[in-house]
């Protein structure tokens, strides 16, 4: 009788190894632009399918090889070394899928950058692949063959989907709930779990069709399916439910207009300075500031991030040519390089136009400038982009002539942390740079007693990826923000996508991936804080200790019957 995980486990290693990377890879494309939910159930139902026969194989093998160790001493550890080698395979094809796109970063500047493509093409899904190999290590340690191993492979893997979120930085990019996370009705359960609540349920949802290779099939086998498309029901349900609730257009803050520029400039042509004066030229003739807009409501204007391929702050022509443009009242924020001439400044993030600087350390910024040129705040972006930003263990890499992308001596330096903007004519404002965006419970300042914000301010370049699936993914990520925390978000990219988003995650106004142009909207206001932003992980922690207590059990269940069944193998030996 066919089994799938008999059919692996008697597989060459080489065949094993090829079922484990295509099984991944099909699951990137659950992520966006594809949102495709059955492609993850690929995906993680082979995952199952691979740590059975990893412990089959192991099973098996001790058999063979006579007396020694006992039998169970022996068979955990040769299970968990083929769970993780087959978890590596499984998790190089996934991020391999996924992130392909990085390779057109190299491209941007290819006569400096196209020799290393390799090392972000191939290099870091080849380390983020460790994390599922992690998880699939840990689910063997505990594996059953019945129905309870899906919940010990969802906590298992959804502890290493964590990990990868906060070890080294963090790099939680297309986390596995985000085949969840990038449908509108179904995201909607981030309000309550956050993203690695979804994470969790994406896993074991999407993995409990494992079960139905079971032969002979029993209810027992037939459950966890039967459970999952209940569960994921429920979860469209709730999603309708939560947006038939909510106010449709969603209120606008009163006496609140936004624009948003796109500009879609050219990745190599947007850092040359000596494109300086059409750059800006570009940009105040595609916002359109008319002179009857004195008397508009305009209140903010949003250029994206890098705008300028020089340090606005320190350039009085630049400054002055803006600040004539924009109206009296009118609040122009921008991502704009910054500099600073002290090393250790960690002060509050603005400064008036002076001097040449001998000891610059620059950071990624959003500058906030008045009507005049006049400078009145600015956000210093503080998690930055390894190999993007700055360079890590930099003297090794520099011996090999690797740098940072962005062109500043030495990198970016990280700000002092999650700040308030305060900009006049709007609520309290949570700054996003970028990459920023992507991370769940960071998105607002960590300030003590600092009120709560009015909406999410994220600007972001992802002109470096060009019409690759990386933009549509960074989108889908920060839009996830916006139903976790129930606030609004204004969100401006050099080439897409640009948007302003309500705080239920439905685009209230839009331009695509490649196109130029401005949008024009007003501020949807925020809603009180959903479950997730006034308690954070409680719920997701709950439902994956629940996950491992009854993997636990079923773990201990499946000792004890087989040491029962030792001892009366044993005694019958005894009495024959």
């Amino acid at each position: 009788m066919f089994s799938p995980a008999a059919s692996i486990a008697a597989a060459p290693r080489w065949r094993r190894r090829l079922i484990a990377l295509l099984t991944g890879a099909v699951g990137a494309l659950a992520m966006a632009p594809f949102g495709l939910m059955p492609a993850l159930a690929i995906a993680m139902t082979g995952a199952i399918w691979l740590i059975d026969a990893s412990v089959s194989r192991a099973d098996a093998k001790p058999a063979a090889e006579g007396h020694g160790k006992s039998r169970v001493s022996r068979l955990i550890p040769a299970a968990a070394r083929r769970a993780f080698a087959a978890g590596w395979w499984w998790g190089f094809g996934y991020f391999l899928a996924s992130l392909w796109w990085l390779g057109a970063a190299f491209l941007v500047e290819a006569d400096q950058f196209v020799w290393a493509m390799p090392l972000g093409v191939i290099g870091l899904p080849a380390a983020m692949a460790f994390y599922p190999a992690l998880g699939f290590f840990l689910a063997s340690l505990l594996w059953t063959q019945g129905p309870a191993r899906i919940l010990t492979f969802a906590a298992a893997l959804t502890l290493a989907e964590w990990l990868r979120g906060h070890l080294f930085t963090g790099f939680p990019w297309n986390a596995f709930g985000m085949a969840l996370g990038g449908n509108l009705l179904t995201a909607q359960t981030a309000s309550l779990t956050g993203l690695y609540g979804l994470t969790l349920f994406a896993i074991a949802l999407f993995s409990a069709p494992a079960t139905l290779a079971a032969r002979p099939l029993s209810l027992a086998s037939l459950a966890p399916t039967g459970a999952a498309l209940l569960a994921l029901g429920a979860m469209f349900s709730f999603g309708a439910w939560r947006l038939a609730a909510a106010p449709a257009p969603t209120p606008r803050v009163p006496g609140v207009m936004i624009k948003i520029i796109q500009p879609n400039l050219a990745q190599d042509d947007k850092y040359r300075p000596e494109y300086k004066r059409e750059i800006v030229a570009r940009y105040l003739q595609l916002s359109a500031l008319l002179p009857e807009e004195a008397s508009s409501d305009l209140t903010l204007l949003v250029w994206p991030e890098s705008a300028f391929p020089f340090i606005l702050s320190r350039d009085p022509e630049a400054m002055a040519q803006i600040g004539d443009a924009l109206p009296p009242g009118v609040i122009l924020a921008t991502g704009a390089a910054r500099a600073e001439e002290d090393p250790s400044y960690r002060g509050d993030a603005f400064e008036p136009a002076s001097g040449r600087l001998e000891h610059p350390v620059f950071f990624n910024a959003i500058q906030l400038v008045a009507s005049g040129g006049l400078l009145i705040g600015a956000y210093d972006k503080s998690h930055l982009v390894p190999f993007g930003e700055y360079l890590p263990f930099e003297a090794a890499f520099a011996r090999v002539g690797l740098r940072q992308f962005v062109s500043i001596p030495g990198g970016f330096e990280p700000g002092p942390g999650r700040r308030t903007l305060n900009v006049p004519g709007l609520p309290p404002v949570a700054p996003l740079i970028c990459y920023e965006a992507i991370f769940p419970g960071e998105a607002l300042p960590q300030e003590p007693g600092a009120p709560r914000p009015g909406l999410l301010l994220n600007v972001t370049d992802d002109g470096w990826f060009g019409r690759t699936a990386g933009p549509y993914q960074h989108f889908a990520q920060a839009r996830l923000r916006t139903i976790e925390e129930g606030l609004p978000m204004l969100r401006a990219a050099n080439t897409g996508i640009s948007a302003i988003i309500d705080p239920y995650g439905r685009i209230t106004e839009r331009l695509p991936l490649g196109a130029e142009g401005l949008i024009a909207g007003g501020l949807p206001q925020a809603i009180a804080p959903p479950f997730y932003a006034r308690h954070g992980v409680l719920l997701p922690l709950a439902l994956w200790l629940i996950c491992n207590i009854v993997g636990i059990m079923a773990f201990l269940r499946k000792t004890h019957l087989t040491r029962r069944q030792q001892l009366s193998s044993n005694y019958i030996r005894l009495l024959s």
